[in-house]
């Protein structure tokens, strides 16, 4: 099996297969592929077993059912497009080791792969953590594709040392790493201080991937283009895809065009 990553700011994973190879990915992530490749949608796969296993991995944000790719006999290649302005990371998952994964962050992975939902050590940390409350496990013996939002910062936590991040800025960390949720301290931080009233403490020891934009901040950047006039939400859709174009949807798709690009551009 050969991958190549394409692209930058929205890049895309190829994934070249040969015989007897197999990918697995959530449903709504498949981009393109060659007639030479075969598409099954089943529940049992990536390490579900049973019913509730099934329902244990649509709750951390996968599907009740996924897709698997594989050859008719012929070499082949099957692509996945990131969905939002960030990075695919790929990691190798071995017996006995496990990753906490942001909800919507597993892109794809090889035959073996095993996902589920994790809470680890709080369950508080699951009930309260806002953008980042439910966390996704992997393990399994698999190669792994993960998605995280804008650009990645990682550190290396030393037994003992603690990281506090936002929520919806963890992306994920190796299962030695303790996660958990405290509120923010002081009651005026809570009230006007404009960043949630609860943050994530990170123990090491292992390795913590965040990421720099979540789907919320995205949302509220672009919440003012959103509702002007003459450019609701719908006449901006059917600017950017639909055969209705006119000037209202070629304006809103341009603003919202220099907004994506002032947020997303990187430094030559």
């Amino acid at each position: 099996m050969k991958t190549r990553l394409v692209g930058t700011t929205l890049p895309v994973l190829e994934v070249g297969l040969e015989q007897g190879d197999r990918i697995v990915s959530e449903p709504g992530r498949f981009s393109w592929m060659t007639r030479s490749i075969v598409l099954q949608t089943t529940a049992q796969t990536a390490g579900a077993k049973g019913f509730l296993g099934v329902v244990g991995r649509a709750l951390s944000g996968g599907g009740l059912f996924m897709n698997e790719y594989e050859t008719s006999g012929s070499p082949g290649m099957v692509a996945f497009a990131a969905k939002v302005p960030g990075s695919i990371v790929e990691v190798q998952v071995n017996s006995g080791q496990t990753y906490f994964i942001h909800r919507h962050g597993f892109l794809c992975g090889t035959e073996g792969v095993d996902l589920s939902i994790g809470f680890q050590r709080s369950l508080g940390a699951g009930i309260f953590g806002g953008d980042g409350f439910i966390l996704q496990k992997l393990a399994g013996t698999a190669r792994a594709w993960v998605e995280l939002g804008g650009e990645i910062v990682t550190y290396t936590l030393a037994p003992g040392e603690t990281l506090q991040v936002h929520p919806g800025h963890v992306g994920m960390f190796e299962g030695t790493v303790n996660f958990d949720i405290t509120l923010l301290p002081g009651l005026k931080n809570k009230i006007f201080g404009g960043d949630g009233i609860f943050i994530a403490n990170l123990t090491g020891p292992g390795q913590v991937w965040l990421q720099t934009l979540t789907m919320p901040n995205l949302a509220h950047a672009l919440s003012p283009y959103m509702g002007r006039e003459g450019g609701s939400t719908s006449s901006v859709v059917s600017g950017i895809g639909g055969d209705s174009a006119g000037i209202g949807g070629a304006i809103a798709g341009g603003v919202i065009g220099s907004v994506l690009g002032s947020i997303f551009n990187k430094d030559d």
